[in-house]
C-alpha cells in the first residue's frame, strides 16, 4: 500500500514537468511561428510588388515613367505644317514685301531708289509664289524636324536641347534644297523687276520661263548657299527656342493640362523675335545673292558678305530688320498655334491614326 501511494507521488512528480508543458490548443493557434502567418493576415499584407488592381488604377502614374507618346505621322506633319504655312504668309506677306524692298533699295543711290507704292495689290508682287513655296516649306520643316527628333532621340524617347537644335538645322538643310531656294529666288526676282519702270514679269507663271531661258536651272538655286544658312540657322534657332520655352512653359502647368492657343502664340512669337535678332545678316546677303544683277555685282557669298561689310557697314547686315521681325514675330505666332491646333484636330478626328 505505501509502495503504491510512493510510485503514484513520483509519477505526479515526474509528470508536472510535462503537464507545464503543454499548451492550451487555442493559445497554441494564437502564438503560431513567425513564417507561418494567417491567410486573412496574408491578404492584407501584401507583397510590394502584387498591389490590388483596384488601388492601382486609382493612383496617379509615376512620373519619372511618363507613357510614350506617338510620333506623329509623317502625313499629318506635311498636312498641319503645309495648311499654317499658307494661312501666315497669306496674313504676314506686306511685311515680307516691305522687308524685301528695304534690303533691294538699300544699295541703290538715293536718286534711283523707288517711292513706296500705297498699300494694295503692289504690296502682293511674289505673294503667290511664297504662298505656294511656304506651305511647301513649312510641311516639309515639320516632317523634316519631326524625322530628325525621331533618329536623335534616345532609348525613352527624349531629346536633349544640343540634339533639338541639331534636329531644327537638318530640317532646315532639308527645306532650303526642296522648297525655299527656288521660290525666294523667283519672290526676290519678281519684286527686283517691280522697280523698272517697264516689269516684264507680270507675275509666277510668266516668270518661271522667263528665269529658266534666261538663266537656265541654276537661276531657281542663286544664293543657295546663303539661303540654306539662313534656313539652317533659322530652324535650328526657331525650334530650339521654341522647344525650350514650351517646356518651361509647360513646367508651370497643372500635369496632364496643355498649353492655350495664347500661351503657344505667345511662345511662337518669343521664337520668332529671337530667331530675327540671330538670323537677319544671312537674310540680307541672301537677299542680295538673288537680285537679278547679283552674279555681275558680287560673283560669289562670301564677296558679297565682304564688300557689304566693307562699302556699307555692319549695321547694314541688319536692314529690313523691323519689318522681319513683325513678319516672324506673327509668324512664330500662327505658325506654331495653327501646328498644334491642327494635329490635335486629327488626334481627336483619328486618335488610332488608322487614316492619316
Amino acid at each position: 500500500m505505501l509502495f503504491v501511494k510512493a510510485r503514484s507521488r513520483s509519477q505526479l512528480h515526474h509528470r508536472k514537468p510535462r503537464t507545464a508543458c503543454r499548451e492550451n490548443p487555442a493559445e497554441r493557434t494564437r502564438q503560431r511561428e513567425p513564417g507561418r502567418e494567417n491567410p486573412a493576415e496574408r491578404t492584407r499584407q501584401r507583397e510590394p510588388g502584387r498591389e490590388n488592381p483596384a488601388s492601382m488604377a486609382s493612383l496617379p502614374q509615376d512620373p519619372s515613367h511618363p507613357e510614350k507618346k506617338k510620333r506623329p505621322s509623317a502625313l499629318r506633319s506635311i498636312i498641319a505644317g503645309s495648311t499654317a504655312g499658307a494661312l501666315e504668309i497669306a496674313i504676314t506677306y506686306p511685311a515680307e514685301f516691305a522687308k524685301t524692298r528695304t534690303q533691294l533699295n538699300r544699295r541703290l543711290a538715293e536718286g534711283r531708289k523707288l517711292p513706296w507704292p500705297p498699300f494694295g495689290k503692289q504690296w502682293y508682287a511674289g505673294c503667290t509664289t511664297l504662298i505656294i513655296g511656304n506651305s511647301a516649306k513649312a510641311g516639309i520643316r515639320f516632317v523634316a524636324f519631326d524625322q530628325y527628333k525621331s533618329l536623335l532621340a534616345d532609348a525613352d524617347g527624349k531629346l536633349s536641347g544640343p540634339r533639338t537644335v541639331l534636329a531644327g538645322f537638318g530640317a532646315g538643310v532639308t527645306e532650303s534644297l526642296l522648297a525655299v531656294t527656288p521660290t525666294e529666288s523667283i519672290k526676290t526676282t519678281l519684286i527686283d523687276d517691280r522697280k523698272s519702270p517697264n516689269p516684264r514679269m507680270r507675275g509666277f507663271l510668266h516668270a518661271v520661263p522667263i528665269m529658266a531661258r534666261e538663266r537656265g536651272a541654276r537661276g531657281f538655286f542663286q544664293g543657295f548657299v546663303p539661303t540654306t544658312m539662313r534656313q539652317a540657322a533659322n530652324s535650328a534657332t526657331r525650334f530650339g527656342s521654341y522647344t525650350f520655352l514650351k517646356q518651361m512653359a509647360e513646367s508651370y502647368t497643372a500635369p496632364g493640362e496643355r498649353l492655350g492657343a495664347v500661351g503657344t502664340f505667345a511662345i511662337g512669337g518669343l521664337a520668332g523675335l529671337i530667331t530675327v535678332l540671330v538670323t537677319q545678316p544671312l537674310d540680307t546677303v541672301k537677299t542680295r545673292m538673288q537680285s537679278i544683277e547679283a552674279r555681275q555685282m558680287y560673283g560669289n557669298t562670301f564677296r558679297c558678305a565682304s564688300l557689304i561689310f566693307r562699302h556699307e557697314g555692319v549695321l547694314t547686315f541688319w536692314s529690313g530688320a523691323l519689318p522681319r521681325l513683325a513678319r516672324l514675330v506673327l509668324s512664330g505666332g500662327i505658325v506654331f498655334t495653327m501646328y498644334e491646333k491642327g494635329m490635335d484636330l486629327m488626334n481627336r478626328l483619328d486618335p488610332d491614326m488608322e487614316y492619316i
